[in-house]
């Protein structure tokens, strides 16, 4: 590990904004940044070894860091969304249960075993996607709103869903670490919520304002180093510990400077990574010469599409809102990285669920076009420079 490796890094992860940038439609970063990684890893020129231990720990507090901000994206505490719940819950359980079916459509098209972590893909969401890009556009509809309800179930059951059916031998290990994180980020929630009225806790937070301490951002990172720790210790996944520090840090509140601060370092060097990292694991030449790979990526694709616009159209909601659900990220990528550390799946099978992945985030594109076109959703300011200003009241 050099700083040569990690030039080449933040270079790779320069192609997501460059992919984007100049253009009218939303386009998600991690396409180009997974690309990137593909072409300086193993698939392309080889510039970067991504079993480098360094690199590989980076990449893992850049996987923490990203189930952190799906965490923290979850609206939790918006009461809008309560309004929302019943149809985005039967929209997540109609999606679910034609998950199975699928699943072992999936598994018989490409041959492959692994029923239950396609069901879980297929079921999955990326709240990490779809609420950025929806709060980007202003404020929400509620067919937009029936849509981030959907995607917040989908994304808590199937990312606590990961580890059990990665090794189903475990299932009792993985709840028991499971429940040690829930039950360490209750008592930092509850523990953050009988504190933050004090006068002393105001006047830290206003002294870290003004003398740029950062004070919300280095107790965010404790927890969510905290639960990773005793997630390793436990001998559960990452995924779980940062899920839950996003979801502690989303429910103790805090200012709304965090969230920014948390980008920053978040989205500004170990997501990027990760992500590049873990493109550069990818062999997509793996996909070209065994064609059953190449069907996989093609059918958990199409499935997963098709899923949620069933789902939609049973419910008679409208489709682009389907298309907008269909979106995959944090559980294909947590399902990449962790079958091929823990050597359940080939890096075919890994390559193909996050080819898939990708396409799902196209098909999302279209789908947040066609939603903001229909009313679902209100249209985006003429230029982002004219909301600054008010982001910046609000911090």
């Amino acid at each position: 590990m050099s700083f040569g490796t990690l030039l080449v890094v933040v270079l790779a992860g320069l192609a997501g904004p460059a992919l984007a940038l100049g253009r009218r439609r939303f386009v998600p970063v991690v396409i180009g940044e997974i690309l990137a990684g593909v072409i300086v890893g193993r698939t392309g020129i080889d510039a970067i070894d991504p079993s480098n231990g360094t690199l590989g720990f980076l990449g893992q507090v850049g996987f923490a860091m990203l189930m952190l901000t799906v965490g923290m994206h979850l609206p939790l505490r918006d009461r809008r969304l309560l309004v929302s719940l019943r149809s985005g819950a039967a929209l997540a359980l109609i999606a679910g249960l034609l998950a199975v079916p699928a699943a072992f459509a999936a598994a018989a098209i490409a041959g492959t075993a692994h029923v239950a972590v396609y069901a879980v893909l297929l079921a999955s969401g990326s709240a990490a996607v779809l609420l950025p890009a929806l709060e980007e556009a202003g404020p929400v509809g509620l067919e937009a709103l029936a849509v981030m309800a959907q995607v917040t179930i989908a994304d808590v059951v199937t990312i606590l869903s990961v580890p059990i059916v990665l090794q189903p031998s475990r299932t009792a290990h993985a709840a028991l670490g499971a429940a040690l994180v829930a039950l360490a980020s209750v008592v930092l929630i509850v523990g953050a919520r009988r504190v933050a009225g004090h006068r002393w806790v105001r006047r830290a937070r206003e002294l870290s304002w003004h003398r740029r301490w950062a004070l919300d951002l280095r107790l965010s990172l404790l927890v969510l180093f905290l639960l990773t720790w005793i997630s390793q210790k436990s001998g559960t996944s990452a995924l779980v510990a940062g899920f839950g520090a996003g979801v502690t840090v989303a429910l103790a509140g805090g200012p709304r400077r965090l969230s920014n601060q948390m980008r920053g370092v978040a989205d500004g060097f170990f997501i990027p990574l990760y992500f590049v990292v873990l493109g550069a694991q990818l062999d997509l030449r793996g996909l070209v010469d065994h064609p059953e790979m190449l069907a996989l990526a093609g059918a958990l694709a199409a499935l997963n599409v098709a899923i949620h616009i069933a789902a939609a159209a049973l419910l008679r909601r409208p489709l682009s809102g389907g298309l907008v659900a269909s979106a995959q990220l944090g559980v294909p990528a947590a399902v990449a990285s962790l079958g091929l550390a823990e050597h359940v799946l080939s890096r075919g099978v890994a390559t193909a669920i996050v080819a898939a992945a990708m396409v799902s985030l196209l098909a999302c594109t279209a789908g947040i076009e066609a939603l903001l076109r229909s009313g679902g959703a209100p249209s985006r300011p003429a230029r982002a420079a004219d909301a600054a200003p008010a982001k910046l009241a609000q911090t």
